[in-house]
């Protein structure tokens, strides 16, 4: 019995394989021909990532510096000692090298040529000193920092003043629970090959909001064709696209601003296609509501924007506010993007119980959306607009 049905098995595996190879080229020779899909799944992923690694990332390694003005009202031995201590400080670049008056001092802050104006005791019985900063900038990075700085400065002051030495320090340590420590380049980087790869799955079906609504789905589903091959090839011609995103992105993240990779490849494949064929599924599930394309793209740019700053792209979700955090906590992106840089930077293994948990979410919004978008597709698709 098992010999005399293996032809006939053979044949309908060969005629399914016919089927795929056949749609795939067909779905392939007409990605090729649509130069808006080359601009949108290749080269606009690029400009991108270029744009926001070359705003996030490009000062990085550069050391941190501060320009501020010098006032000294009444110069006397203690002025002259927080003088030179000020500016051996590294952080610290004093504008003229030398104190100025507080009028010019307060001039150069208000036209934002420094970033602020130290003002030591007016006198050398007096112990105040004072920190002038642009109202603009209250809030700015290098505000925040020389008052941070300035402040340690004058506690040191205080205790050398009563005769006191410090006894405790503080020693600062990086660890990481991967085998490479992470750093901001290879995080956007990392992010950014996520992002390129969800927009590309939630933007790439829109064919298939055309297709449905010139009829072309109906008169396909009259034919022997299998509608779920159909799916796959488009799929799997998706996925091909995918590969030149990570591959093309990864290039110019490593060659050109200096991205570090540890890759774990079996951890990475995996990742890689369950992330994928989840964010596919989503664009699936979009198309079957979808009537129009622009109905396709207004829901498309909804959710690609509100996930591109929830689930940790450019920074850490631990840094934002905590009644966000939950939210960021079941979105894809968030797993998928923590997925490649577990297997691309840390070159974590499979055996890690945190990228299982990532990876059960994303099948399980893969899956749900799959099977409402096939639902929805089963009870509209026949019924089209002609």
């Amino acid at each position: 019995m098992c010999l005399l049905h293996s032809p006939a098995k053979n044949g309908g595996i060969n005629i399914k394989f016919n089927q795929f190879k056949m749609m795939f080229l067909a779905q392939l020779k007409l990605t090729l021909r649509e130069k808006q899909a080359w601009f949108w799944g290749i080269f606009f992923p690029v400009i991108l990532m270029v744009i926001f690694m070359v705003i996030f990332s490009g000062n990085s390694d550069e050391e941190f510096k501060t320009e501020v003005a010098l006032v000294d009202p009444s110069p006397n031995q203690a002025s002259e000692m927080m003088i030179s201590q000020i500016s051996e400080l590294p952080v610290f670049e004093v504008k003229s090298g030398k104190p100025v008056t507080r009028d010019k001092a307060e001039e150069w802050v208000k036209d934002q040529e420094v970033d602020a104006a130290i003002i030591l005791p007016e006198s050398a019985e007096a112990s105040s000193v004072f920190l002038v900063i642009n109202k603009e900038n209250e809030q700015g990075a290098a505000a925040q920092a020389v008052s941070g700085i300035l402040d340690k400065f004058v506690q040191q002051a205080n205790l050398l003043a009563a005769g006191a030495s410090p006894k405790y320090d503080l020693q600062y340590e990086s660890i990481t629970s991967g085998t490479n420590e992470l750093d901001y380049t290879d995080f956007l980087l990392t992010g950014m090959i996520a992002l390129s790869i969800a927009q590309g799955g939630m933007f790439g079906m829109v064919d298939l909001v055309e297709m449905r609504r010139k009829g072309l789905i109906k008169r396909l589903r009259m034919t022997p064709a299998n509608m779920g091959i159909f799916g796959l090839s488009d799929m799997v011609m998706r996925l091909l696209f995918s590969i030149v995103q990570i591959i093309l992105l990864s290039l110019i993240g490593v060659l050109v601003f200096g991205a570090n990779l540890y890759i774990n490849p079996f951890t990475l494949i995996i990742v890689f296609l369950i992330g994928a064929l989840s964010f596919n599924a989503l664009g699936y599930f979009f198309s079957s509501f979808s009537k129009t394309t622009e109905a396709y793209m207004g829901v498309a740019n909804i959710c690609s924007f509100l996930m591109m700053f929830l689930s940790g792209v450019f920074f850490p979700i631990e840094t934002m506010p905590e009644w966000i955090q939950p939210i960021s906590a079941v979105l894809p992106l968030t797993y998928f993007a923590d997925g490649l840089r577990e297997s691309m930077v840390y070159e974590t293994g499979l055996a890690t119980a945190s990228l299982w948990a990532g990876i059960a979410v994303m099948v399980i919004w893969g899956a749900v959306t799959f099977l409402l978008g096939s639902v929805l597709y089963k009870r509209k698709a026949i019924a089209a607009d002609r």
